[in-house]
């Protein structure tokens, strides 16, 4: 029986996916995905994303088995499952969508597609994104962003499954070697996607701006979709057109529901502007954006400053609350990650591949487009945007001015008082001591002094910045990477100001934003 093989990777939904739907038009489907070992070796995947998937696979595969059919699992690479399953029963095509993942995803595409052409089947990717594979010019892509997201959902109308036995439940184990599955993260599957979106459009969107910011109002006040858009339990297109529907049926007096509407639109083009970076130059998850940064920080990489960034023993208690908080969630608003960054940047004085690594682990919504541009941006790296370099100190007193945060996800400081809580290293002698006593061996000292190392790091980037051959390379960057200002009508998706010179962080959420 002649059928087509629809390959489900970061797009595990029913709706609005275009592999599924055309591969559906045209006859019996078979749906699989597969547990690619060489995958789950990676450095920047962790359990909770193994889970995420799994929990997410469940749902698609009871939805499918509604229409008789379901999800088939298969371990093994690429090649050899596609072997494997052509000598079961010949497909007539290959449909998945296409990915902009990391550099082992690009070279196992590479792979698929010439298995592909020895067996002279087609392989038809269809756009995940607002990115644009083969892109030739910048100046094209907002335009290509907007005809995308305005398309019509593409869903089936009818779904027929070659015949095989099906097993009464889908089962998949995680690798043994996977580690690190927070306990309060979000769970998978597109039904708690859709509630999770139906929430933040009616109700919690209200504090959208000005919510975000703070790690205290931001868990509610972010959209939170970013796990479900980085693994397709939703497509971008869906939630873009069920965002402008609802701003436009809200009434006049909801001006403060629709700005939130608005800004959360911006940061699904910025989403889709990042992604585009890595898929436009996929070096850029592995090589500093502008080659003039080559060897700023790799040759000083501090381990010990390392290790107490990870365990969350900086001494600023900002940090060390925002890194307890990854570990036990696997998501931080964006601010937080971008202070997070900058301090692994600038005071201590790393170079972004390693903590960045370490940080998709930690991300649960870790999506490799935004991610590396991001981890770049913020470590100085791209040679087009401005320094960004966040206060730990001063983030605390911001946006958590009375330690709610900071005593949350650090028990061992509840006993120092407010005046000191963001530097507990100046107490005197007894109120430390009486702090000590009331929360044990928890305080340490700063791995550094803040200002003095800051101000160090920020005269090597400034330096590095005023060399001549670094000045003229930046407009290669700029001509590939940077945003274009928007020509004609303005839309409600896209800003009109160039990020470069902004001091806005893009959520690496993409993010709930």
């Amino acid at each position: 029986m002649s059928y087509a093989l629809v390959w489900f990777k970061r797009d595990l939904r029913w709706q609005d996916h275009a592999a599924l739907a055309q591969a559906a038009a045209r006859g019996p489907v078979r749906c699989i995905y597969v547990i690619e070992p060489g995958l789950w070796q990676q450095p920047d995947v962790a359990l909770q994303h193994f889970e995420f998937v799994r929990e997410s696979l469940i749902a698609l595969d009871a939805e499918l088995r509604k229409y008789g059919g379901g999800m088939e699992i298969f371990t093994g690479e690429l090649p050899q499952v596609l072997d494997h399953i052509w000598q079961e029963a010949p497909f007539q095509g290959l449909h998945s969508h296409q990915e902009t993942g990391n550099d082992f995803t690009y070279a196992r595409d590479r792979q698929v597609a010439a298995w592909c052409r020895a067996k002279q089947l087609p392989w038809t990717e269809h756009a995940q994104f607002g990115v644009v594979r083969g892109l030739k010019n910048r100046n094209l892509w907002q335009a290509a962003w907007e005809a995308h997201m305005a398309a019509p959902l593409q869903n089936f109308s009818t779904l027929q499954f070659h015949p095989r036995h099906w097993a009464p439940t889908l089962e998949m184990s995680a690798p043994a070697h996977l580690t690190h599955n927070p306990p309060l993260r979000q769970r998978g599957g597109r039904p708690l996607a859709l509630a999770t979106l139906h929430s933040f459009l009616h109700a919690r969107s209200l504090g959208y701006r000005g919510g975000i910011s703070s790690p205290l109002s931001a868990p509610d006040a972010c959209s939170r979709l970013s796990a479900y858009l980085a693994y397709g339990c939703l497509s971008m297109r869906e939630v873009v057109q069920s965002t402008r529907a609802h701003s436009a049926q809200l009434p006049p007096q909801a001006s403060r529901h629709r700005a939130g509407l608005t800004a959360f639109l911006s940061r699904l083009y910025w989403h889709c502007h990042f992604i585009q970076k890595l898929e436009s130059e996929p070096a850029v998850e592995w090589r500093n954006m502008h080659r003039g940064y080559d060897g700023l920080r790799e040759d000083d990489f501090n381990a010990a400053h390392f290790e107490a960034l990870k365990a969350a023993r900086t001494g600023w208690p900002m940090v060390d609350a925002c890194v307890t908080m990854l570990h036990q969630t696997g998501w931080l608003n964006f601010r937080m990650r971008a202070m997070l960054v900058s301090v692994a940047a600038y005071p201590l004085w790393l170079h972004w591949r390693p903590v960045g690594e370490w940080l998709a682990t930690q991300f649960l919504d870790y999506e490799p487009g935004i991610h590396w541009s991001q981890l770049q941006m913020q470590s100085g790296t791209t040679g087009i945007n401005t320094t960004r370099v966040y206060n730990p100190i001063k983030q605390a007193q911001d946006h958590d001015p009375h330690g709610t945060f900071v005593r949350r996800w650090l028990p061992h400081l509840r006993g120092v008082p407010d005046s000191a809580l963001f530097e507990p290293w100046l107490l005197s002698q007894q109120l430390h001591l009486n702090a000590n006593a009331h929360a044990g061996a928890g305080m340490v000292q700063p791995v550094v002094e803040l200002a003095q190392a800051t101000r160090e790091a920020k005269q090597r980037l400034h330096a590095r910045r005023q060399n001549a051959e670094v000045k003229a390379g930046k407009k290669a960057v700029v001509d590939k990477h940077a945003s274009r200002k928007p020509s004609g009508r303005r839309t409600t998706a896209a800003p009109q100001a160039d990020p470069a010179k902004q001091q806005l962080g893009f959520d690496f959420e993409r993010y709930p934003p």
